[in-house]
């Protein structure tokens, strides 16, 4: 039986335990580029256990920020920076990603301690968003601007750069951000997604985007690295985009050579209701592991070392990722470690406190 301290093996990447950071943003850098709060942020949860630690969603492009304080790869300038994150996190014996992502609709706001509402057009750091159709994620956000088939190429083209970049600045573990109502999940959902080209209306022309990125991401990104890809599992909301339409999905992921799916959900639709709770999103990995036979990761509201072990254990999912309990533990998984009897995961350094 697997346990939440086994290693994984993706390709030629193994992580010392099936305990990783989920991306979360931090909202503190300056046109883009990294800065010692993402190396100490990272860092001291690469020191504190985790095998797998995501740096936080990072712009293929100015516009694709979600606020003008967004950590970004749109320019080769972006990757000295980022090799100093990348050099800790391994150095302490894990494993460091990225995810390449691109905010879509829902760019262009405020950071949350900042009130996280839309920029207003006569603010100076104002900026267009852009989605798949002329539709506003609700009535506070500004209206995209409806994306052409040129605007396309080239998103995809600075995807396929961001990927590059990435591999340059000595990431091992791709994750391409296709969740939370960002630009690649309004396009494959029907809720934001009203086109009537090859880019929306069924299903495969609204996956179509996020294959064609793909795609060109694998012509850059060796193929004995991990390259994997966050979803939202369902838009939790009656004509969106549901569970069998990620296994639907999954399948097709699978077939073109992604290694896992990092099961999400929501935040497409403002006002949906999300039964938000312990483990929520944990069925929809469960769902699109057995179903289309590809390796998960879970994630949301997983606290409980018990818990986590639980769901490696019962083949839920193939890696646990933590967002907000890491930000509140760093060391959640040395504590982990302790709590389910393994040995031999605490660095020497803080041996005397364990």
């Amino acid at each position: 039986m697997t346990t939440l301290f086994d290693p994984f093996t993706i390709r030629s990447i193994t992580l010392r335990n099936r305990i990783g950071v989920s991306p979360m943003c931090q909202y503190s850098y300056e046109e883009g580029f990294s800065n010692d709060w993402q190396v100490v942020h990272l860092g001291a949860r690469a020191a504190g256990g985790a095998g797998l630690v995501i740096a936080e969603a990072t712009a293929v492009e100015p516009r694709g920020r979600i606020t003008p304080y967004d950590v970004g790869i749109w320019t080769d300038a972006h990757v000295e920076s980022l090799k100093r994150v990348t050099c800790f996190i391994k150095s302490q014996g894990a494993v460091a990603g990225i995810q390449i992502a691109h905010a879509g609709r829902k760019a262009c706001t405020a950071r949350p301690w900042e009130g996280g509402k839309p920029v207003q057009k006569v603010e100076a750091k104002w900026w267009q968003a852009v989605g798949p159709s002329p539709i506003a994620y609700n009535e506070e956000y500004q209206v995209p601007h409806e994306l052409t088939k040129v605007d396309i190429r080239e998103i995809q083209a600075a995807f396929v750069s961001a990927a590059r970049r990435s591999l340059e600045a000595g990431f091992e573990w791709l994750e391409l951000h296709a969740a939370h109502g960002y630009l690649i999940h309004s396009f494959y959902s029907p809720l934001s997604n009203h086109r009537t080209d090859e880019y929306g209306g069924s299903f495969e022309n609204r996956t179509r985007l996020m294959m064609e990125i793909l795609k060109g991401i694998q012509t850059v990104w060796p193929k004995e690295l991990p390259l994997t890809v966050r979803i939202s599992g369902t838009d939790w909301t009656e004509g969106g985009w549901t569970v069998t339409d990620s296994v639907a999905l999954a399948r097709l992921l699978k077939d073109m050579g992604v290694d896992l799916i990092d099961c999400s959900s929501g935040g497409n639709v403002a006002d949906a209701k999300v039964p938000a709770g312990a483990g929520y999103q944990v069925p929809i990995s469960e769902a699109v592991r057995k179903s289309a036979g590809i390796q998960t990761a879970a994630v949301g509201m997983i606290t409980s070392p018990v818990h986590a072990d639980e769901i490696i254990r019962n083949e839920r999912a193939d890696v646990v990722l933590l967002g907000r309990e890491m930000l509140r533990d760093a060391y959640w998984a040395l504590h982990a470690a302790k709590v389910l009897g393994v040995n031999g995961a605490v660095p020497p350094q803080y041996l005397r406190a364990f």
